[in-house]
């Protein structure tokens, strides 16, 4: 059930225009960021985190506004000052912290940034990387004209991801043997991850039907991303739980773990993926 809702809330938000979109990924990451922090606690550090909540928030928007119309009303140099303003704070406050972990504190405070709103600013980039999108799309609705935004890039990435895992646990389970870093993530194993690219490759014939604004070698090269680097970020969220002493980042959804549980392998892909797409149109 509540993977049913997480999905179902997920697809209408991307498929109903940008700013439910935005809106939701501002909640996603933001969460995120909370939730890193409270691992942060768990290793020892004590990340700054009202500051960072602002820094995270102006960042996010900065790529929200970046990237539409919203530029007329906010202005990109008003948000891109308050992230300055906000990042720079953090060694103020670090100043005047009593803590012998100050440093850690500080590291914290911006790997958490790093981690969990970055990749999710990067995505709204992607999302909005056609900008004739919306000229050759054009609705009459403000709300739905206001960006570039085209949700078939990021619904094809999250399908891929998603046929990805469901695959290398479907073929881990049936012939896993070997496995792929037992210290860090001991279910996983080498015959489901190379099972699980080959089945995901086949997947990626289908998306390229779908959503052909990506021509086929494109989704295929996205495929082969997504299953060396989303693979790399659940093993990098597993690394950091493991060091937390927690089996699950949250407790957001019950039976499924926290944000960063469900978002490990976009969080990873996501400035890979955009970096692709840059370089190749």
């Amino acid at each position: 059930m509540t993977a049913a809702v997480f999905v179902a809330v997920l697809l209408t938000c991307i498929n109903y225009n940008y700013i439910s979109f935005a809106c939701l990924f501002l909640v996603v990451s933001i969460w995120g960021l909370y939730e890193f922090y409270q691992l942060s606690e768990k290793l020892g550090a004590k990340p700054y985190k009202p500051i960072g909540y602002l820094a995270g928030g102006c960042l996010f928007s900065y790529s929200v506004v970046t990237n539409s119309n919203m530029a007329l009303f906010f202005p990109t140099e008003n948000i891109f000052a308050y992230i300055l303003i906000f990042v720079f704070f953090v060694f103020v406050i670090a100043l005047f912290d009593e803590s012998k972990n100050a440093v850690l504190n500080i590291a914290h405070t911006f790997v958490g940034l790093i981690y969990a709103v970055v990749p999710f600013a990067v995505l709204v980039n992607i999302t909005c990387i056609d900008k004739s999108f919306t000229l050759n799309h054009q609705t009459g609705n403000i709300y739905n004209d206001i960006a570039p935004y085209n949700p078939h890039y990021i619904l094809g990435i999250i399908l891929l991801i998603w046929a990805n895992d469901v695959c290398a646990y479907l073929v881990g389970s049936l012939i896993g043997k070997h496995k792929l870093y037992e210290r860090i993530s001991p279910g996983k194993t080498w015959e489901g991850s190379i099972g699980s690219a080959i089945l995901t490759m086949g997947c990626s014939f289908i998306i390229a039907n779908w959503y052909p604004e990506l021509s086929l070698k494109h989704w295929m090269i996205i495929t082969v991303i997504i299953c060396v680097f989303g693979t790399i970020g659940d093993l990098v969220e597993s690394m950091l739980k493991r060091q937390a002493g927690v089996k699950d980042s949250g407790r957001i959804m019950p039976g499924h773990g926290g944000i960063l549980d469900r978002f490990d392998s976009l969080l990873f892909v996501a400035p890979f993926i955009y970096a692709y797409l840059i370089l190749v149109r």
